[in-house]
C-alpha cells in the first residue's frame, strides 16, 4: 500500500502520460479534511505530528470533562516533545473512571482548569498534523471544551482546533492492517509491535505509544498526507458498517 498514488505521471512501464500528473495533484488537493498548513503531497511520516490523548471523567463529550492532557510531538519520526497537564474538570470523577486512570479528585483539586491551559496547549499543537488513537473520541472532547469556552477559532488556530480538519487515526489503520487480531486496544497493539507502554491510561504515555504505533505502520501506509486522510475516511466508514453488523448479530 505504501506510495499507492504515483504523482510522477508515469505508468509502471515508465512511459509518461500527458496530463495525468496534474489530475492526480488536483485530486490530492481536493481531499476534504486536510490542514491548509501542509501540502497535500507532504510525506506525513516526515512531517510534524502531534499525538493527542485525553483522560476524562467519562465517555460523553457533552456531559463529561477532560482531566488529563497528553501530547507527544514527532518530527521526521523522532520524538521532539512529551508534555502533559492535569486539568481540574470542575465535576467529580466517577469511581468507574478513576478505576481506569487512577486519577482522583484530591489529585485534581489544585490543578488548573482547561481554560487556564488551553493557550499553552494551542502553542504546543500549532504547526502539527493532529493524531489520536480512536481520534473521534479525543477530537470530540477537545472541540466540546473549546465550545464551552466560546473561543474564537479562526484559520490562524492550530490544526487540531479547527472543525474541518480530520485527525490521523492509527486505530483505523490498525483495524485495516491487523484485522485478524482479536483486540485493537492500544495496550495490545503496542505489545504485538514490541512498543513500550509503561503507564497505560495516562495521557502522555498513551500519546507517545500511539505515535510510535502509527510510525511503525508507516511502511504499510500511503506516503502522502492527502492519501492517508482520503483512504482513512473510506476505511473508517466500512469498518463502522462492519462493527454495526457484528453488533446486530
Amino acid at each position: 500500500m505504501r506510495g499507492a498514488l504515483d504523482v510522477c505521471g508515469c505508468f509502471p512501464t515508465g512511459r509518461h502520460y500527458p496530463g495525468i500528473a496534474d489530475r492526480l495533484l488536483r485530486a490530492l488537493r481536493d481531499v476534504a479534511g486536510l490542514s491548509t498548513e501542509f501540502e497535500a503531497r507532504t510525506r506525513w511520516a516526515d512531517a510534524r505530528l502531534a499525538i493527542i490523548d485525553f483522560e476524562t471523567t467519562g465517555l460523553s463529550a457533552d456531559n463529561d470533562r477532560i482531566l488529563e492532557i497528553g501530547v507527544a510531538c514527532f518530527a521526521a519520526g523522532q520524538l521532539t516533545l512529551l508534555k502533559s497537564w492535569l486539568v481540574n474538570p470542575g465535576i467529580p470523577v466517577p469511581e468507574e473512571s478513576r478505576a481506569v486512570h487512577n486519577i482522583s479528585d484530591e489529585e485534581l483539586s489544585g490543578a488548573p482548569s482547561f481554560a487556564e491551559v488551553v493557550l499553552e496547549l494551542g502553542e504546543v499543537l500549532r504547526g502539527h498534523i493532529p493524531v489520536a488513537y480512536n481520534a473521534g473520541f479525543d477530537r470530540n472532547f477537545l472541540h466540546a471544551e473549546l465550545r464551552r469556552l466560546a473561543l474564537t477559532v479562526d484559520s490562524s488556530a492550530p490544526p487540531a482546533f479547527l472543525a474541518d480538519v480530520v485527525w490521523v487515526d492509527p486505530l483505523v489503520w490498525v483495524r485495516e492492517l491487523y484485522g485478524e487480531d482479536k483486540s485493537k486496544k492500544l495496550a495490545d497493539i503496542t505489545a504485538r509491535l514490541g512498543i513500550g507502554l509503561d503507564r497505560a491510561h495516562r495521557a502522555a504515555s498513551d500519546a507517545e505509544a500511539a505515535g510510535r504505533v502509527l510510525l511503525a505502520l508507516a511502511e504499510r501506509m500511503p506516503n502522502t498526507y492527502a492519501e492517508v486522510i482520503s483512504l482513512q475516511g473510506q476505511y473508517a466508514a466500512r469498518q463502522e458498517l462492519d462493527l454495526s453488523r457484528n453488533r446486530r448479530r
